[in-house]
Parts: structure tokens; C-alpha cells; sequence
């Protein structure tokens, strides 16, 4: 019995050890990883900008699909939004910004987080990916389904069709959400 409890108070005594370790590494790596992950969206912001001013990121409640949207400007002139979206891949949640137009056409998108599948969601974070995507959601509608897309962009998609249609559902959601605001927000 006295050997038992030798043996506990020594792994109590090394998970203590560990527990402490891990909480002294979290409280000053988690600042590092908040700043890195700040610096990687606003670099994706200005991204996808086109070119305009981007003003003050504003905080969106109970809009599907939408976490925020930030004004675009020109000239003091509003020219679009960029806005942050969620949607449902494959590996779980994914997060991603797009720039539209007043009229919900979608000029630019970039993936920010993702768990998707190395090889085949994850191509979703490529060059060029997003492209299928631009000039869609005003006259033209955004892609959600496979059979939407031409021959190319179709077979690009293939093995991928959950994170596909997740990020189409996304996009198609924020180019309503910025007709919904026009040029009045």
C-alpha cells in the first residue's frame, strides 16, 4: 500500500510539473498566436481590397454565413465591403473574407482557416482557386453546386465537393447580406 502511494504521489507530482509547464508556455505563446493570426487577416483584408481603403471592421449578429463586414472606399466614396464568412467544409469550420461590390457582385475571396483535406479541400487555399468564384452573386449566380461550374473548374473541384459548395454557400450568402446593405451602411 505504502508503494502505491508512493508511485501516485510521484505522478501527481509529474503532472503538476507538466499541468504548470503547459500553462506557462500557453500564457506567452497565446499573445504571439493572437498577434500572428490579427497581421494574417488584415493582410488578407487588403488582399481582397482591390485597391480601395479599408475602414473599421463591424461586428455582424444572427446573418448566416456572416461574421463581419468592413466598408470599402474610394475617394471618400463607398465602393463595396469586404466580408468575413464562415460555412461547413468537410473537415469542419472554415473561415474565409470576400470583397463584393455594392451590388453583391464578388470581386475577390481568400480562405483564411481551414481543416479541409490535404490534396483536396486544402486546394481551396491555392492561387487562382477562388477565380471561379469572381464577378458572380449580382447578375451571374454565385456557383454552389458542381454542375453550375465549366468542364475546368468542375474537375478542379473533384474529390472536393463538400468544401466546394461550402465555400459557394458562403459567398452566395455575403453577396445577399451586402445587397441587403447597398451603399446605405
Amino acid at each position: 500500500m505504502k508503494k502505491n502511494l508512493k508511485y501516485a504521489f510521484i505522478l501527481l507530482s509529474i503532472c503538476a510539473v507538466c499541468a504548470f509547464a503547459l500553462g506557462l508556455t500557453n500564457s506567452i505563446t497565446a499573445p504571439v498566436i493572437a498577434q500572428t493570426e490579427r497581421e494574417n487577416e488584415m493582410m488578407a483584408l487588403k488582399a481582397v481590397s482591390n485597391g480601395w481603403s479599408v475602414g473599421e471592421q463591424a461586428e455582424t449578429q444572427g446573418v448566416p454565413f456572416v461574421i463581419y463586414t468592413v466598408p470599402l472606399t474610394e475617394n471618400n466614396e463607398k465602393r463595396g465591403y469586404i466580408v468575413g464568412l464562415k460555412g461547413a467544409g468537410y473537415g469542419g469550420e472554415l473561415t474565409l473574407v470576400a470583397s463584393y461590390t455594392l451590388e453583391g457582385e464578388m470581386l475577390f475571396a481568400k480562405m483564411l482557416t481551414n481543416s479541409e483535406t490535404p490534396g483536396l479541400g486544402k486546394k481551396s487555399e491555392q492561387e487562382g482557386y477562388m477565380d471561379m468564384f469572381k464577378g458572380t452573386g449580382s447578375v451571374k449566380a454565385v456557383p454552389t453546386t458542381k454542375d453550375m461550374l465549366d468542364s475546368s473548374d468542375a474537375a478542379a473541384v473533384s474529390g472536393s465537393s463538400v468544401t466546394f459548395m461550402a465555400i459557394g454557400k458562403a459567398i452566395a450568402g455575403g453577396s445577399d447580406y451586402v445587397k441587403s446593405l447597398g451603399g446605405s451602411k
